[in-house]
C-alpha cells in the first residue's frame, strides 16, 4: 500500500516551478503524489516522471471529459471525441510513468440532463470505457472510474452504481476508485460501501466531507480504515484537498474558500492514514 497527496491542492497543471512542493512530500513521508491531466504534451509528462523517477515517487493522475468529450452522449462524435481524450490522457500519463488514472470520465462532470440515467447511457458509456481499457493495457495503466455525489454527476453516485459498470465493461485494466468524500454524501455506510467494491477496488481518495484535513470533519474513518483493513488493500492512499489557489479550476468545481492550511492538510492527513491502517512511521 501506498500514500499519495494530490497536486489539485496547489495546481491544476504542474510544472517544474512545483517540485519543490514535491520534494517538501517526498521528505514528509508520501510515496507518490497525483496529477490533473488537463493540458500539455508528451514532451512536458515525460519532463516530470523523469524527475519523479529521480527522486523515487511514485505518479497516479486524474482525467475528465468535458461536455463536447462526454462518452455517454447520443452523439456519436461527441463520444469518438470523449475516446480521443481518453486516449490522450493515457499516452501523457504513461509518459509521466503514473500507474493508476481516476476521476469521473464515465461521463462529464457537472453535465446533467436533469433525468435519471439511463441504461442507454451506460451501455454507450462501458462500451467506450472498454476499448480505452484496452489502449491503457498497452501502457501498463489501469483505468479506476469514480462515483460522485449527486450534485457534480447522475450517472454513477455509489458503489453499488460503480459496481455495475467494472462488471459490464469487464476488462482487467478497469476497476473502480472510492473516495470517502463523496461516500459521506451518497453512501449509508463507508464500511458496507467499501465492502461493496472490495473486489474492484484499485484506487482510493482520502478526502474529508468539506475537502480540508482529512480527520478534521465528519467522515466516519474508523469505519473506512476498518474496511480497507479487512480487505487488505494494497493500492495507493492518496488524500484530495483543495483550495482557492487557481481562481479558474476553484470556480469550476465549487470552491469558494480555503478549507485548511495546505501544510495542515498534507502533514495531519499522512498521520490519519498512518494510523488508520496501522502503518509504522518512516
Amino acid at each position: 500500500m501506498k500514500i499519495g497527496m494530490n497536486m489539485l491542492l496547489w495546481t491544476n497543471h504542474v510544472t517544474e516551478s512545483h517540485f519543490d512542493i514535491i520534494n517538501t512530500l517526498k521528505k514528509t513521508g508520501y510515496d507518490g503524489i497525483e496529477l490533473f491531466l488537463g493540458e500539455g504534451d508528451v514532451k512536458h509528462y515525460t519532463k516530470l516522471g523523469n524527475h519523479f523517477s529521480d527522486i523515487e515517487m511514485g505518479v497516479t493522475a486524474v482525467a475528465a471529459l468535458a461536455p463536447e468529450e462526454n462518452i455517454a452522449s447520443p452523439d456519436q462524435k461527441i463520444r469518438e471525441a470523449g475516446l480521443r481524450k481518453l486516449k490522450w490522457s493515457i499516452d501523457v500519463a504513461e509518459a509521466a510513468n503514473v500507474e493508476v488514472i481516476c476521476g469521473p470520465f464515465h461521463s462529464t462532470f457537472a453535465f446533467f440532463t436533469r433525468q435519471p440515467p439511463t441504461e442507454v447511457e451506460r451501455a454507450r458509456s462501458a462500451e467506450v470505457l472498454y476499448k480505452a481499457a484496452e489502449y491503457a493495457e498497452a501502457a501498463n495503466i489501469v483505468l479506476a472510474p469514480e462515483a460522485v455525489n449527486r450534485f457534480e454527476c447522475y450517472l454513477y453516485n455509489t458503489m453499488a452504481d460503480l459496481k455495475t459498470m467494472v462488471e459490464r465493461v469487464d476488462h482487467p485494466n478497469l476497476g473502480a476508485m472510492y473516495d470517502t468524500h463523496h461516500s459521506n454524501i451518497e453512501e449509508k455506510s463507508q464500511y458496507e460501501a467499501i465492502k461493496t467494491i472490495a473486489p474492484y477496488l484499485k484506487h482510493v481518495h482520502i478526502s474529508e466531507n468539506d475537502r480540508g484535513t482529512p480527520g478534521s470533519g465528519q467522515v466516519n474513518w474508523s469505519d473506512a480504515f476498518r474496511a480497507l483493513r479487512e480487505i487488505e488493500y494494497d493500492g495507493w492512499l492518496t488524500i484530495e484537498a483543495f483550495s482557492t489557489i487557481i481562481p479558474e479550476f476553484a470556480n469550476a468545481i465549487n470552491v469558494w474558500r480555503d478549507y485548511s492550511p495546505s501544510e495542515e492538510i498534507y502533514t495531519k492527513g499522512l498521520k490519519l492514514i498512518r494510523e488508520g491502517m496501522k502503518i509504522d512511521n518512516k
